[in-house]
């Protein structure tokens, strides 16, 4: 019988997750049944949200389980398939185990097109990160010709989508980094007006008030902590934040402490609403047909950090807590 190599959750982490908290096993994989296909892994997306499944706590997903496979967005080349759907060499997205080969259920398997965009691309600009980016700014941020968007986060994988979006909607775009290099590729790729390197900007709240003359309209939360505290005392009447991550303090051992923000939201009668993509599940084929138009008109434009190797998958998680992707950070298999 054939065997495959799976990366399961060992330990539960505190603080900051380690390599030590995986687990490396082989195990057989079974027969094939009718209405199941037969996956070869190519592609594996990584992304900050997986810490949250990684700790036993209420969520808006269910926590992955001890000594059980890892997964994640992946894309994958079906080898073997029971399944009318689904051919011998069409290639796959879906949520899927962290296996080198395993079986799969059709449902939930999308066929992609390697032919009208690369494969990788689809656990990216096209996929739950495109989406999250388009559908937390158009439906929670609202923006409107001529306003101010302020993006956190934003050389990041959903970051960079975001503030290219609100270019193409015609905002005036500013972007919060971790290093120059970042920041320049912010303004000489993605369009931004302005960027922000907040590891080497002693007060982050005059810096933004420099960056942003006219105040912020929108703000796109990816990061959470201190940057969105500095942001609060930038924002104008009516302005709408987007809550859609908080790297910053998701290996946090203690509840962080951080301003209130009651009052901001009152006196700038302002709105702050978190999301998650699943939210808008209806709204998912909408959303990839404005991304593929805008990317296949070249207003779009994405970057990848791609690692290769399974035995690399761990690793290119923990490296997404010290900020050393740009853009959409994947594993080659």
């Amino acid at each position: 019988m054939k065997t495959t190599r799976t990366i399961n959750l060992r330990n539960r982490p505190k603080g900051r997750p380690e390599l030590t908290d995986f687990d490396f096993t082989t195990s057989e994989i079974p027969e094939l049944k009718e209405g199941e296909v037969l996956l070869s892994s190519k592609y594996v997306s990584v992304d900050p949200y997986l810490r949250g499944r990684m700790s036993d706590a209420p969520s808006y997903i269910e926590p992955f389980e001890l000594d059980k496979p890892m997964a994640s967005g992946m894309i994958a080349e079906v080898l073997e398939s029971k399944n009318s759907n689904f051919s011998t060499g069409d290639f796959v997205s879906g949520m899927l185990q962290w296996k080198e080969t395993q079986i799969a259920k059709a449902d939930g398997l999308i066929k992609v097109d390697p032919n009208k965009a690369p494969l990788s691309a689809y656990l990216g600009i096209l996929g739950m990160t495109g989406l999250t980016a388009y559908l937390g700014l158009t439906e929670i941020g609202k923006p409107k010709k001529g306003e101010t968007l302020i993006v956190s986060g934003a050389a990041g994988a959903v970051g960079s989508v975001v503030g290219q979006i609100g270019k193409i909607l015609g905002l005036r775009v500013v972007g919060i980094a971790g290093t120059d290099e970042k920041v320049d590729m912010l303004k000489s790729e993605f369009g931004f007006d302005e960027g922000i390197n907040y590891n080497t900007t002693e007060n982050m709240t005059e810096a933004i008030a420099k960056a942003c003359p006219d105040g912020v309209d929108v703000y796109f939360d990816n990061v959470g902590g201190a940057i969105s505290d500095a942001v609060l005392f930038n924002i104008n009447k009516f302005s709408r934040t987007v809550n859609c991550g908080a790297i910053s303090v998701y290996n946090n051992t203690e509840l962080p402490k951080s301003i209130s923000v009651q009052p901001f939201l009152v006196k700038k009668s302002s709105s702050m609403q978190g999301f998650v993509i699943f939210d808008y599940v209806d709204k998912h084929p909408e959303g990839i047909k404005q991304l593929s138009a805008w990317l296949h008109q070249d207003k779009l434009s994405y970057t990848e950090t791609i690692r290769e190797g399974f035995e690399n998958i761990p690793q290119a998680f923990l490296d997404l807590f010290d900020g050393k992707n740009k853009g959409k950070m994947v594993v080659k298999l």
